[in-house]
């Protein structure tokens, strides 16, 4: 256990940031799920929908650090290549 004050409120910051970051990563992932479900469905328009919802925020999250640039970049691509070929 952290004996210092500065230790202390070190661990207090990690936690926060923690539980933070897990949020977001469990809100990407689930707009990401969204898109995939729209294309289980069968539903170009509504995959395209949660595909522009999606996009921003995935690279948001490279912003803030929580997402590696190259782990976007391929989910991205993935889901940008499967609702393109659900449309056409």
């Amino acid at each position: 256990m952290a004996n210092s004050a500065q230790a202390r409120k070190r661990a207090r910051q990690s936690e926060k940031r923690r539980i933070q970051n897990a949020s977001q990563r469990s809100m990407v992932r689930t707009y990401i799920k969204r898109v995939d479900a729209a294309l289980d469905s069968q539903d170009a328009s509504a995959a395209g929908t949660a595909l522009a919802e999606a996009l921003p925020l995935i690279d948001k999250m490279v912003t803030k650090g929580i997402m590696h640039k190259n782990k976007a970049a391929r989910h991205k691509s993935r889901l940008n290549k499967k609702v393109k070929a659900l449309s056409a």
